[in-house]
């Protein structure tokens, strides 16, 4: 009898230990930033949440957490250290096929035409005179980040069909160029012949589009769109998603959920500067919109 109670005991040990916390409990909510961008323009742009979640939450405070890279977000997601984060398909796709119960996505943006989705875009210096694919035969070609859906995984599986043959075929040499910002810029520099990053395609490419890499780097001032030409332009890609950590209380979900379903209306501004240019609102998703890039995704990578 002493050793089944004991048993039991231990097993509801375990099972208490791995409890999410509930939302009272939560002091610090903890945002993971893609990396792509530099860190202070970021940690900027994400400010208005360090100011506006703590009231709603219920929280003590909000805290910032600007990755290096991709991967540095996906690794604090998969780990639970992470709150929420916005994620491209591909990222999440890594996150799900390593452990499909560490994430929810929730929601995705909406561009402002009503599209679900955005493009991978190739973008050349327009004084080389490189004007479609067919042009880049034995040029170098970057790519912004391994773990980026429009800067990595839909070229590398689109572009073969493309060009007629494999990537490593047709391009003289790839590489990376550690983020869709400064891959750009490497393409401005005339260290890559081309490069892919992404934007909404709605709206004028001369504008950097309505939204995107280049729409935030054109109003930062670091590229003017004249000196660009686009070479390439994907099929449609799902927009990424707001992800929450599974394991957080469905309380604080729900109150994060309905104040971000809410922003676009309430505080357009900061809506804006975290989505990176204009979009019209969020929408509602869950994983099944996300399985042509995870299976895309366990094609091409494995993981």
């Amino acid at each position: 009898m002493f050793k089944k109670t004991l048993l039991a005991a231990a097993s509801l040990a375990a099972i208490i230990a791995v409890q999410p916390a509930a939302a009272e409990d939560l002091k610090d909510f903890r945002i993971g930033i893609l990396g792509g961008e530099n860190e202070a323009d970021r940690l900027r742009n994400f400010q208005c949440m360090t100011e506006k979640l703590p009231g709603v939450l219920g929280v003590e405070k909000v805290s910032l957490f600007p990755a290096a890279d991709y991967d540095g977000v996906i690794q604090g997601l998969l780990g639970g250290t992470l709150d929420y984060a916005e994620l491209g398909a591909s990222g999440y796709a890594k996150v799900y096929l390593e452990d499909e119960t560490a994430v929810e996505p929730i929601l995705t943006t909406v561009q402002t035409d009503g599209a679900t989705g955005y493009y991978s875009v190739m973008v050349a210096r327009k004084v080389s005179g490189i004007t479609k694919l067919e042009d880049l035969k034995g040029k170098k070609l970057g790519f912004a980040d391994p773990d980026s859906t429009s800067g990595y995984l839909v070229p590398s599986v689109t572009l073969p069909a493309a060009v007629g043959m494999p990537i490593s075929e047709f391009f003289g040499e790839t590489g990376f160029g550690g983020g869709h910002e400064n891959l750009v810029l490497e393409v401005v520099r005339g260290n890559f012949d081309a490069g892919t990053t992404w934007a909404s395609g709605v709206g004028d490419f001369n504008d950097g589009y309505t939204s995107g890499n280049l729409k935030k780097m054109v109003d930062k001032g670091i590229v003017d769109m004249g000196d660009l030409t686009e070479v390439w332009k994907s099929p449609l890609i799902p927009n990424g998603p707001v992800v929450v950590r599974s394991s957080m209380d469905t309380d604080m979900k729900a109150k994060f959920k309905n104040f971000m379903m809410a922003l676009p209306e309430s505080d357009p501004a900061c809506f804006s500067a975290i989505q990176g240019g204009d979009y019209k609102s969020y929408t509602e998703v869950d994983p099944s919109f996300y399985q042509a890039i995870i299976d895309a995704r366990r094609a091409k990578i494995g993981s």
